[in-house]
């Protein structure tokens, strides 16, 4: 099968249009809208070295690729943060048995819009600002004018993530939740009043905006997280593992694109895509 049918294929299922006859047996994988073009992007090198291996690759969320798995529809779930105790109970019950695999690590990114003067923030600042404490830029450094949030939906992985460890409180009510990272950096590209935050790549590849610095406290150094070396050296607190999970330890063809994805080549594509590679071991167990 030529590169072209495969990638038309992926887009295919991106689309939700009816694949080939050909292709119901490709490696379904579903989940973290945050990993997707990666997993797309790793999806289609593998396959152009491996004629016959097909896998389907689609968005939704970390929690509907749990889902997924727990139902038995997806055979690897993407998931932007780690499994919960109450979804691997739910998984055991029905005789699943999920095992994640780090794949790479990803920055939660602060996004603004160009124009916006604010280049920096705190981890107390953003909180305040994302539990709606904090409403207007004069505030935080900038200009006396309103801020709109932009976050994701509940069943987005880095929507749990960043409520966990940078509003470490319940979101305000104002928040515009959305359906991904794409429609996040669309949305603050033209509006001058927005912050958002999306995975590192979504920040790298588009224009129109700019990257906010993290600092963990008042006093603290401000930390670019597109700056590798600091990433590379744990000063920026906003970082987490991106995993797969599939039923018990991978095997077959899924072990094998998973191994794909650990390899050099795989870590080399993870890097070029704006995540971090790994380093040392990559598996947990549910």
């Amino acid at each position: 099968m030529t590169r072209l049918i495969k990638m038309l294929i992926v887009a295919l299922v991106l689309t939700g249009i009816a694949i080939p006859a050909e292709a119901q047996d490709m490696i379904k994988v579903r989940g973290s809208d945050t990993m997707v073009n990666l997993v797309q992007r790793l999806a289609e090198v593998y396959m152009e070295k491996n004629p016959g291996k097909l896998l389907s690759i689609t968005g939704g969320g970390s929690g509907n690729g749990l889902a997924g798995l727990r139902n038995r529809t997806t055979d690897i779930a993407n998931s932007s943060r780690e499994i919960r105790m109450k979804e691997i109970i739910d998984m055991n019950g029905k005789g699943v048995k999920p095992v994640g695999t780090a794949i790479g690590k990803d920055c939660i990114t602060i996004v603004v819009n160009a124009s916006n003067p604010v280049d920096k923030l705190t981890l107390a600042q953003l909180s305040a600002i994302y539990r709606g404490d904090v409403t207007n830029w004069k505030d935080v450094g900038g200009t006396d004018k309103p801020i709109t949030m932009y976050g994701r939906q509940s069943n987005s992985g880095t929507y749990l993530h960043f409520k966990e460890h940078a509003v470490k409180a319940d979101y305000s009510d104002k928040m515009y939740r959305m359906n991904g990272n794409a429609q996040i950096v669309e949305s603050i590209k033209t509006d001058t009043t927005g912050i958002g935050y999306v995975g590192l790549g979504y920040a790298l590849t588009t224009d129109g905006l700019k990257v906010v610095k993290i600092a963990t406290a008042e006093g603290e150094e401000y930390i670019d997280p597109t700056n590798r070396a600091d990433v590379d050296a744990g000063k920026y607190t906003l970082i987490r593992p991106v995993y797969q999970y599939t039923h018990g330890e991978p095997t077959g063809a899924i072990n094998d694109f998973i191994q794909f994805e650990l390899s050099q080549e795989g870590q080399r594509i993870v890097d070029e895509m704006g995540f971090i590679p790994l380093a040392g071991d990559t598996t947990h167990s549910g």
